[in-house]
Formats: structure tokens, sequence, C-alpha cells
């Protein structure tokens, strides 16, 4: 009989750099709702020059998804994708404020009213 093999059970490694790529790295929601959404950015990037190192030569953009499509048929194939549907709602949903993010870690004061202990603080 011989002997056992291992399980092969740490694959931790593998799962922080796949984590840490950066290459195929799109916009942030916050970054889109800001910048692109705004009618102006809107109509630039959907109407953009030829670019001949895009995919269609960047005129086929998503804007919400921040993504290039080579044909005309697969952005609209991508409008009708459950994956363009829920990005839209993510990005319909109000951002957060860097006051709220703060108060959420804890680093930020609370606006609570002082707290009545007996009948004679209030008269």
């Amino acid at each position: 009989m011989g002997r056992l093999r291992r399980s092969r059970a740490h694959h931790a490694r593998r799962d922080v750099h796949r984590a840490a790529r950066t290459r195929v790295r799109a916009r942030d929601i916050d970054q889109i709702q800001f910048e692109d959404l705004d009618p102006k950015r809107r109509a630039e990037l959907e109407a953009q020059p030829l670019d001949h190192e895009l995919p269609g030569l960047g005129q086929h953009y998503c804007v919400e998804c921040a993504k290039y499509y080579e044909t005309d048929e697969a952005l609209k194939s991508h409008w009708r994708s459950k994956v363009h549907k829920r990005r839209v709602k993510q990005l319909k949903e109000k951002p957060y404020t860097i006051e709220e993010a703060e108060m959420a870690a804890g680093l930020g004061r609370e606006q609570r009213k002082p707290r009545v202990t007996s009948m004679e603080d209030i008269t």
C-alpha cells in the first residue's frame, strides 16, 4: 500500500493574488455616480472619437458598467443582461457620504439628545 496524498487545502495565497489583480478592474460605482452619469460627461462617453486601441474602436460603450464592446449587437445584448440591470439598480441607490462612513467606522460624533435621568432635570 502506498503513501496517501496530501489534501492540498492551502489555496489562500492564490485567492489573495486573484483579488489583488488590477488588469480587469473596472471603475467603482461611486466614480460612475459622481462623474460619468453627469449629462455632459455621458454624452461625451457615448459619442467618442475613433480609437484603434479600444474594442470596437471605442464606439460601443456602456456608461453604467464602464465597458467597451466589439459590436452594437453585443452592447444591446449586454443591456438586456442581468449583470447590467443589477449595476443600474446599484447606481440608483443614494451613495454614502463621508460623514456616514466615518460614523460607521466609529470616528464621527453622534447627534443624540442628552438622556433625561430624573424628573428634577426636566423642571
